[in-house]
């Protein structure tokens, strides 16, 4: 029997914290219960987990720093679970380097679809190609992305972005287009994350004075075009 994988959440409110730990054990996980940030943050560093889901809101900090430094050091799955469902608290999360953003209430099933997805994402095997074009390599079977030479740090979903539209050189990918390749069909109107998502990832891979690699059709959705 394989080994259950192992999952950070990190909620103050007990009783969803039993909730989560109940959905992940049902889903064939293994929970790790953290009710502060400093007991998050300390656990993750102890045994890394395979991803985590982490609260907004937490008596000794922000959901969104815990993010920020687990992310400094580690690529695992990140998700943001929050009732705070406006613009700016998704688009915070994402910057910090979440890998996607749930809001409260959510349903089980959804939650659980949402973390095999970005596990699926951060485990996809080798097999392709480089795909390199005016200092850009992307490494499709390390998952590995350089510029000049000198990596680049991409979460999963970042790298599957970027190889998705790198794929499809040239090629006007419209927001559902991208949603849906990515995230999954039940995504596929989620277009604040991906233009999070889109921001964060041009931040890392494009110079103040470089190539411009991603393109804006506004409204539409984005092109591969170095």
């Amino acid at each position: 029997m394989s080994e259950r994988r192992r999952i950070l959440v990190c909620d103050d409110e007990p009783q969803i914290l039993r909730a989560l730990r109940v959905i992940l054990r049902d889903a064939g996980f293994e929970p790790i219960p953290a009710a502060t940030a400093e007991e998050a943050l300390d656990l993750a560093a102890v045994r890394p987990p395979d991803a985590a889901i982490l609260d907004l809101v937490l008596p000794d900090g922000d959901g969104v720093e815990v993010c920020r430094q687990i992310r400094a050091w580690s690529q695992m799955p990140i998700i943001v679970l929050s009732a705070v469902g406006e613009e700016d608290a998704k688009v915070r999360a994402l910057e910090a380097g979440a890998d996607d953003y749930v809001t409260k209430p959510f349903g089980a099933r959804e939650l659980v679809a949402r973390l095999q997805a970005a596990l699926r994402r951060a485990g996809e095997g080798p097999g392709e190609p480089a795909i390199t074009a005016d200092g850009l390599e992307i490494d499709l079977a390390a998952h590995i992305v350089r510029r000049d030479g000198e990596e680049v740090h991409l979460t999963p979903i970042e790298f599957d972005l970027l190889a998705t539209l790198a794929r499809n050189r040239g090629r006007l990918m419209t927001h559902r287009a991208l949603l849906v390749e990515v995230w999954g069909p039940g995504y596929a109107e989620d277009v604040t994350v991906l233009r999070g998502h889109i921001a964060n990832l041009r931040r890392k891979i494009e110079p103040p004075e470089g190539p411009r690699y991603i393109r804006t059709d506004p409204g539409i959705g984005y092109r591969f075009a170095a």
